[in-house]
């Protein structure tokens, strides 16, 4: 695993995430209530002093009453306001020393404001669920909400019995006691804070294909209505896992979970092992199965390996866009070549004025960054040639694994895997603002 920690605050949220420590380990424990929207938590925190002797530490958490805070054990000195749970702990913390923080809050979830709408933690008519990207992980839990600091998870969630809980990693217990249930999910793969994902509602869970022995389970949990027309949407998602996990290596998760609300979504979402689909995204005709590809392709690309900072979310969404172009080239539809030369005449027009490398916050969302982060791919593809590629492409996904990653890992990645030098193609595409040309014809993907 290769790690590339940012060193210092998140140039586009210098609000959220703390450099100074990493944390390895979140233990929460959580009460909802549905009716009332009340949500009440216990955290457990397991982390790591940076290089400096900590005598104060931030965690980003909404809004919330704060009932204890506890540092090894001992009362710290705190302070809540914007945001920011900033502790000050009795006795410093040493440097590369490990350190427990324990905090229990309790209130009424709801969204984090953005730039982009509410993030998090979401009231549905009948249940919740968490949606946070890029900085909505605060809207529920207390973490530092960085994507670089990357931990292992384990939720527990009470609510009444009538909901199912639906969380991303593998559930390890499902416990009635009078009219409420516990589940228990464990992610022991490195997360990073929007990637944890939950979904509580009255869902039908049905299995998707039959994994076989060493294959990965999918699990849809959806309203008992779209039932059908679900059925027919995700058919071949298990074909889909096959197919990526030949081009991009194995599936890096232990399972994947899809949630369908019975709300409507402006976008699907993606957690760690998990992706959040609306009743618009599913019709019975396929019409949105390139978003189920893309979704997918997230848990290699910006789940498994992450991005350092938001600077670099190129590398997660022109990854899966790419993606969408694989999946239609391998199962019959339009080719990665026919999809890029679409993609070009729809940015031609456009102001040439986003550069992936920095897009900046307003633009970090933008579609154009997904489709020439597509055809970034196309063109190291097309560049490459199919053979080195696809190695190219696997050795990324390996090489990274449950790690972060830069744009200029990237490109030193590319060059590797290049017999003839490819600084100017990518520092056109990449660092620069006006389109370059279509890249040339592509052949079909490595079989």
């Amino acid at each position: 695993m290769a790690v590339q920690q940012a060193a210092g605050a998140d140039p586009y949220f210098p609000e959220h995430g703390d450099p100074r420590y990493r944390v390895h380990r979140y233990e929460l424990a959580l009460d909802y209530r549905p009716g009332p929207n009340r949500l009440s938590g216990t955290a457990r925190i397991n982390a790591i002093a940076g290089r400096a002797p900590l005598t104060e530490f931030v965690l980003n958490l909404a809004d919330y009453k704060i009932g204890r805070v506890r540092v090894d054990g001992r009362q710290p000195h705190y302070t809540h306001r914007g945001g920011r749970l900033r502790v000050r702990p009795a006795k410093p913390v040493r440097s590369g020393a490990p350190f427990t923080v324990e905090v229990q809050w309790s209130g009424n979830p709801e969204p984090v404001n953005s730039p982009w709408g509410g993030l998090g933690w979401e009231e549905l008519e009948d249940g919740a669920l968490v949606a946070s990207q890029p900085i909505g992980a605060p809207s529920w839990y207390p973490c530092n909400d960085r994507p670089a600091d990357k931990a292992s998870y384990q939720l527990s969630i009470t609510t009444p019995s009538a909901y199912a809980v639906v969380a991303g990693g593998r559930l390890l217990t499902r416990t009635t006691k009078a009219s409420t249930t516990t589940w228990v999910y464990e992610q022991s793969a490195p997360t990073s804070s929007y990637l944890v994902g939950l979904a509580i509602g009255k869902y039908q869970t049905v299995l998707l294909g039959d994994p076989g022995p060493g294959g990965v389970p999918q699990h849809g949990h959806i309203p008992a209505q779209l039932l059908g027309d679900f059925s027919r949407d995700f058919a071949r998602q298990p074909q889909m896992m096959e197919v990526f996990q030949e081009l991009f290596g194995p599936y890096p998760f232990d399972e994947y979970a899809v949630v369908v609300t019975e709300e409507e979504l402006d976008v699907p979402v993606e957690a760690q092992g998990l992706s959040l689909f609306g009743a618009n995204h599913v019709d019975g005709a396929r019409g949105s199965e390139r978003l189920v590809a893309h979704e997918l392709a997230h848990q290699w690309f910006g789940n498994s390996v992450s991005i350092a900072d938001w600077r670099h979310i190129w590398l997660n969404e022109g990854f899966a866009k790419y993606a969408e172009w694989l999946w239609s080239e391998r199962s019959g539809g339009r080719t990665a070549q026919q999809l890029a030369s679409a993609a070009h005449r729809l940015l031609s027009p456009l102001p040439q004025d986003l550069r992936l490398s920095d897009p900046g916050r307003k633009s970090m969302f933008d579609d154009r960054l997904y489709e020439r982060g597509g055809l970034v791919l196309h063109a190291v593809r097309c560049a490459l040639g199919d053979i080195a590629f696809f190695r190219m492409l696997r050795g990324w996904g390996q090489l990274h694994r449950g790690g972060t990653v830069t744009t200029a890992a990237f490109t030193s990645h590319v060059a590797r895997f290049s017999t003839e030098p490819v600084e100017e193609l990518l520092q056109a595409w990449i660092h620069g603002t006006t389109l370059p040309p279509l890249p040339g014809a592509g052949g079909p993907a490595a079989s």
